[in-house]
């Protein structure tokens, strides 16, 4: 398909909106807040922060040493990650002992992690 091709599928051919759904959409729109939401979609946007995340899917909690090795990277390297994970309120840990164990936040962010891997999984089956 040539690429003028696609873009008219992109692109109304004229200019034309529903006043009614725009002020009704503008309004919802001015009332949320989408700063802590797209920061989080911009750290799992990382692909190692996104297996980190995912490996704190597959096991309750996992300490740092834990996940550097799964994802193949240096204890700093992964600290610096979890850190992120966990300022954003994706990730939260606690120390015993020596040891810093990492889990998942809560339950929406679980969720949020499974649904992206299922959508990614489907986008990529549909090739």
């Amino acid at each position: 398909m040539s690429e003028k091709l696609k873009s008219q599928h992109d692109t109304c051919d004229i200019y034309c909106y529903d006043e009614e759904k725009v002020s009704r959409v503008s309004s919802i729109l001015n009332k949320e807040s989408f700063y802590p939401v797209a920061s989080i979609f911009k750290a799992l946007a990382d692909e190692t922060r996104l297996k980190i995340a995912f490996s704190l899917l597959q096991e309750n909690e996992l300490c740092v040493c834990d996940v550097a090795n799964i994802i193949n990277a240096t204890t700093a390297t992964t600290s610096h990650h979890l850190r992120l994970l966990r300022n954003l309120g994706i990730a939260k840990s606690r120390k015993e002992g020596k040891l810093v164990f990492y889990s998942l936040d809560d339950e929406h962010v679980k969720m949020l992690i499974k649904t992206a891997m299922i959508h990614g999984k489907e986008v990529e089956d549909r090739g």
